[in-house]
């Protein structure tokens, strides 16, 4: 059997000998934070995925607030989000004062696909809608060729949610294979480092783009709003020297920011795990081959989220939808039973647009693909620490269970 505590929860972070090494030397030197780790974090990711800049941020969320910012997205503009997503895809609109426009998904796979951000567009005057956030759900990513067509006629702007998806790939037609966040198809990608994410950086984030202007403005963003760079001073007489130098303490405020700057312990952590990354995926999509293997005699009563064809997962998560109204224990029934044998699930997510926040705001609506998700869908065991043993153990429990 592995080496991981008795308990299986659904994700969980892996930290090894040489992750540690890594954040005591940031312990041990003159930086713990805007020191030489956060840029060195930022080249590798941004090669990692092929992107031109990446800039590291203080959580998945801080990305996608600086996102909404840097699109000057603003009250009277709207964004479209999928229903089946974490709250802080929408919230990202809000936080701006736009109002979001909730995209229903496909009911197998949880993504948005084209039809259903073609039907989102006839339920809202489309010429305040000024971006799409897609989110690649557990690892999957979107159709972005069709996505970024449709985007393109519509004359919207592109982030990429995924904060589950680093390690996917997309197939973009005769353009081959490409790393998610590898620009092609957005203005920005971000992604989220939480414990729980394929790399772990305690907490963190970043946003990947091949555009040097969106670059330059989120890193004055995460740090308040200062620009550093002698070549974007506005107030020459109070910046220079005589000489035409500038002063090595001046700075200036062009506009509010934030203070969503990464550290470089938590850098430091994510550049480490980036060097054993391809490792993490490949160990994640074994396990989920199995899963496949051992659970497929339940089939149709328990199914996998279903495969997409246009590209490959970053396995953050491997969701099932069971047939709960054939199904003997209902879900709660089923979770607690688990719970009892040591395994941990969760789900993801509950439809946004039932929230009572949203709802309040934008009135009962319909979207059945993302409900019928929803009413399926469950979150089992993945994380690399786990044995194959693992895999039978919740394989077991599961035909256990169902077969009651």
């Amino acid at each position: 059997m592995s080496d991981t505590p008795t308990f299986l929860p659904y994700g969980r972070q892996t930290v090894t000998e040489d992750d540690i090494a890594a954040v005591n030397r940031v312990l041990r030197s003159d930086f713990l934070t805007r020191g030489p780790e956060v840029a060195a974090f930022e080249e590798a990711l941004a090669d990692k995925v092929g992107a031109a800049f990446a800039v590291a941020v203080s959580s998945g969320t801080a990305a996608l607030h600086l996102a909404a910012v840097t699109l000057d997205l603003a009250p009277g503009d709207a964004i479209i989000v999928p229903s089946i997503t974490f709250v802080a895809t929408a919230n990202a609109a809000r936080y701006v004062g736009a109002d979001v426009v909730f995209a229903d998904v496909d009911p197998n796979t949880g993504l948005m696909g084209p039809a259903e951000l073609e039907a989102a567009l006839t339920r809202v005057d489309p010429s305040i809608v000024r971006a799409l956030f897609p989110v690649h759900l557990n690892g999957q990513p979107c159709d972005m060729a069709a996505l970024r067509d449709i985007a393109a006629a519509h004359n919207l702007a592109i982030v990429e949610d995924a904060c589950h998806a680093l390690g996917g790939q997309i197939r973009d037609g005769a353009a081959g294979e490409q790393a998610i966040g590898g620009g092609s198809f957005s203005a920005m990608t971000m992604f989220s480092f939480h414990p729980v994410k394929l790399l772990a950086m305690g907490e963190g984030g970043a946003l990947t783009t091949d555009d040097p202007a969106i670059a330059a403005r989120l890193r004055s963003l995460r740090n308040h709003g200062l620009v550093t760079e002698p070549d974007s001073f506005e107030r020459h007489d109070a910046a220079f020297d005589a000489g035409g130098q500038p002063h090595p303490w001046y700075y200036e405020l062009h506009e509010p920011g934030f203070n969503y700057r990464a550290s470089d312990i938590h850098c430091a952590l994510g550049r480490s795990q980036l060097e054993r990354f391809d490792q993490t995926v490949a160990r994640r999509g074994a396990l989920a081959d199995l899963y496949d293997t051992s659970l497929a005699d339940l089939a149709p009563l328990l199914q996998p989220a279903r495969r997409v064809n246009w590209g490959e997962s970053g396995w953050h998560l491997y969701p099932v939808l069971i047939d709960f109204t054939a199904a003997k224990p209902n879900r709660d029934e089923l979770m607690r039973a688990l719970r009892a044998r040591d395994i941990g699930t969760q789900v993801h997510y509950i439809p946004v647009h039932q929230q009572p926040y949203y709802a309040k705001l934008y009135g009962d609506l319909a979207l059945p693909g993302a409900e019928h998700y929803y009413a399926r869908c469950l979150s089992l065991p993945l994380f690399p620490a786990m044995a194959d043993d693992d895999v039978a153990r919740v394989s077991d429990a599961l035909h256990e269970l169902l077969s009651d």
